[in-house]
């Protein structure tokens, strides 16, 4: 078993390396209503918070999803990506394109197996010895903003698991209608809120059980890894099913700098979040393979193979 040490370092190495492995500017990276308002036609009256929690609890039964993102994510800028994950097994597949790089920004990455695997226009194959994909190992995606790994290749808003990402507007305290939309042409209501952390670890210490309060816990880690400065806005599409079929998120974020050659990390102002996540197929079955081994090289060959020709 690798150790804690071990990982560490690595992670520190791999980083270095993907820098060098990815090319310059790619990818890393109706009226409105009130508490009173009906959630939906044709279901028993509920305020609006009501109805986000009872959207927060069916998205629990989320095993798989397809979903589309598109927005603006700070450091990579306009993207679209459409992806698939499972949690049993946890497995993800993603496909993306950055707007602002054209045919130099397109980037798919898996992970199978706590294994990451990357390839794409975005990737230099002539720093993979001749392949087109490059695996990296422990990857982890789709939990909390501490968990998370995907070796900067991804941005961290892109790190979560949507399903959770979907129910950090529980947490709000202004959460109000705005109308009556149509979503993929599915008929949905519109709700919008804004939300804190401190409001999100309110929230949290208030439960009223444990299950609850994980429920919070999970929210305050998806909140942690989309680097909000201070307030999130978030819109929530539901439908007549009370299931989410949309959100957005939308804030001013925070970036780190220093922490090498003995500068001291300190946060900055980072660039605006404004993503939107589209949800497409839910529960039906999803498959993620790894690309072919024999066009796949491991980052920590390459990393070696980097360090001996730094040594020569």
């Amino acid at each position: 078993m690798t150790s804690p040490r071990a990982v560490t370092s690595l992670r520190r190495l791999t980083s270095a390396t993907f820098a060098a492995v990815l090319l310059a500017g790619g990818a890393v990276a109706c009226g409105e209503g009130s508490e009173s308002d009906s959630a939906q036609e044709g279901t028993a009256k509920a305020t609006p918070r009501a109805a986000v929690a009872k959207a927060a609890t069916n998205s629990e039964d989320i095993t798989s999803l397809h979903y589309r993102i598109t927005g603006t994510v700070p450091q990579t800028g306009r993207l679209e990506a459409e992806a698939s994950m499972s949690t049993e097994p946890s497995a993800m597949s993603m496909r993306m394109t950055t707007a602002d790089h054209g045919e130099d920004g397109r980037l798919e990455v898996r992970f199978v197996d706590e294994v990451m695997y990357a390839g794409g226009t975005a990737v230099d194959p002539g720093k993979l010895d001749g392949k087109s994909w490059f695996s990296a190992r422990p990857a982890v995606w789709g939990r909390g903003a501490v968990d998370n790994n995907s070796y900067r290749v991804l941005p961290s808003q892109l790190e979560g698991n949507p399903a959770a990402q979907s129910r950090i507007l529980t947490s709000s305290k202004d959460v109000r209608k705005i109308g009556t939309e149509t979503i993929d042409g599915t008929r949905t209501t519109h709700y919008r809120g804004t939300v804190t952390w401190r409001g999100i670890s309110a929230a949290r210490d208030a439960a009223a059980n444990k299950a609850a309060r994980e429920r919070h816990i999970e929210s305050l880690d998806q909140f942690v890894a989309l680097r909000v400065d201070d307030t999130l806005t978030m819109d929530v599409w539901i439908d007549e099913a009370d299931r989410t079929r949309q959100f957005r998120m939308r804030g001013d974020t925070r970036a780190t700098q220093g922490g090498a050659e003995g500068k001291p990390l300190e946060f900055v102002d980072g660039d605006p979040l404004d993503m939107t996540v589209t949800f497409l197929d839910v529960n039906q079955p999803v498959s993620v393979e790894p690309p072919p081994s024999e066009d796949t090289v491991d980052i920590a060959a390459l990393a070696d193979k980097a360090q001996e020709s730094a040594g020569d």
